[in-house]
């Protein structure tokens, strides 16, 4: 689907083509971007593209509870050698999530656009970020969207070592204490599987996006 005007709708995810792209055009507008997480779709797309959204089959989530913790990183989470924050530097959050250097990956899907469009999102209260800090400095962070009981992840960034693996623990620890369903991870990485992360199917995926009464 290619949208031709401001009508807030999305067709269907079972439309979405192999890959997952479901549509193509609108905005970033709160109101859509609020309609799209609630409906099993994200936005992802780069400068010199137009708004692309996506629905992939299979998707990539963990549950809070299967968060895999190794024996190093237990000893990381039991030092005082990081601090967590949650909500107190969105933008600067943001904006190291766009200039970090991922593998195989050439420039970033971050743009300008989207970032003013999260922060917006963050000021209406919907996109939440984890801040981790050493010595004062912020080291590594994620942020996301706060559906109410999924966790819609978009990014995480780390300057040293385990940093943003420290806040995603934070984050699945604090989920499955307020009995959230799920982190919405979006795509296979081996780094989220590595964390626990698993894929499983669209249909599925909207039943716990959407649970009956």
């Amino acid at each position: 689907m290619t949208f031709r005007n401001a009508q807030l709708k999305f067709p269907p995810v079972e439309n979405a083509n192999a890959e997952g792209l479901l549509a193509v055009g609108g905005d970033l507008s709160p109101e859509r971007l609020m309609l799209a997480y609630r409906s099993g779709i994200f936005p992802w797309f780069k400068d010199d593209s137009p708004i692309l959204w996506w629905s992939p089959d299979p998707r990539m989530v963990l549950f809070p509870h299967k968060i895999r913790i190794s024996k190093s990183m237990r000893k990381v989470l039991r030092s005082d050698k990081f601090r967590m924050s949650q909500n107190t530097c969105f933008k600067t959050v943001i904006e190291h999530c766009s200039h970090i250097k991922r593998t195989g990956q050439k420039g970033t899907w971050i743009t300008a656009e989207m970032r003013d469009a999260y922060i917006e999102l963050h000021k209406k209260g919907h996109a939440k970020s984890y801040e981790v800090w050493h010595n004062d400095q912020l080291v590594g962070g994620l942020y996301g969207i706060d559906l109410g009981h999924i966790f819609c992840g978009e990014s995480m960034f780390s300057t040293v070592s385990n940093a943003s693996k420290f806040a995603f623990v934070h984050l699945a620890t604090e989920l499955e204490a307020k009995k959230y369903t799920l982190i919405d991870c979006q795509m296979y990485t081996e780094h989220l599987a590595s964390l626990g992360a698993e894929e499983i199917s669209r249909k599925k995926f909207i039943d716990f996006l959407n649970p009956k009464p």
